[in-house]
């Protein structure tokens, strides 16, 4: 198994430890390569990563970011689009070379392959890939597709996928909630030359423990991170409670 895990007494520390590698991530390929490509994630469980990596020591002008999904017809005016979310506490504050926004509006099709020409373009260095409460990484909830090729596809969002997105705030009842998605699918995740995974609070830590315990499956998505050469996981102590258990 291949995994560096950190584990931190609260979120606010996780986010700050896991903030500190990722820019020194960045900060190497910036030296080695000249600029940084990066994918980045959303959700309540990086607020406190991104609260602390805009505090850091980065030159955000040679940074290109990309993001891994957003709701299929939800206006960027929504509280829970993926792409305000990112504006107001990321890209707002940061003077980014290029950021590169996964949209469900329009044509879809169209949209897709703008994002895959230029995703694709050159490596992505650091992938910031969360742990979704069903064990999806991005939105590729169970049964994930772990044979496609594409580098982003529509999917369909699972009864609990959804109900953790209202048990967030984002949305007042689960019948609010998008069925489907689009999502940076899990062959394109683990392109990345490093993934960096942030996934405080006790709401995960079901799906960390299933992560670390389970073979890797399409039953459990976030396995398939363990697979990755140079994997970090961070969680608090609320999130790996279940990790104590098994001592």
């Amino acid at each position: 198994m291949n995994i560096n895990l950190t584990i931190s007494k609260d979120a606010k520390l996780n986010g700050k430890r896991a903030a500190e590698l990722i820019a020194n991530l960045i900060n190497e390929a910036i030296k080695e390569r000249g600029k940084a490509r990066i994918v980045v994630s959303t959700g309540s469980s990086q607020f406190e990563m991104f609260e602390a990596l805009i505090k850091l020591d980065v030159d955000w002008s040679k940074v290109e970011m990309f993001h891994l999904d957003e709701y299929v017809n939800l206006p960027e005016s929504h509280i829970a689009s993926f792409r305000k979310y990112l504006k107001e506490r990321f890209v707002s504050k940061v003077n980014l070379k290029a950021a590169y926004f996964v949209s469900g509006e329009g044509n879809i099709e169209e949209n897709i392959s703008y994002l895959t020409k230029e995703l694709r373009k050159d490596i992505i260095d650091v992938g910031i890939i969360g742990i979704g409460e069903n064990g999806h990484i991005a939105f590729n909830d169970p049964p994930a597709d772990f044979e496609t090729d594409e580098a982003y596809k529509v999917v369909t969002l699972d009864q609990k996928c959804r109900a953790q997105q209202v048990g967030e705030g984002w949305f007042k009842s689960i019948e609010d909630v998008p069925t489907q998605a689009i999502s940076m699918t899990p062959k394109e995740i683990m392109k990345a030359k490093h993934i960096v995974t942030v996934a405080p609070h006790s709401v995960k830590a079901d799906a960390i423990y299933k992560t670390i315990t389970t073979p890797i499956s399409p039953m459990v998505p976030a396995t398939l991170l363990k697979t990755h050469p140079d994997w970090h996981l961070f969680i608090d102590d609320a999130s790996a409670s279940k990790l104590f258990s098994m001592v």
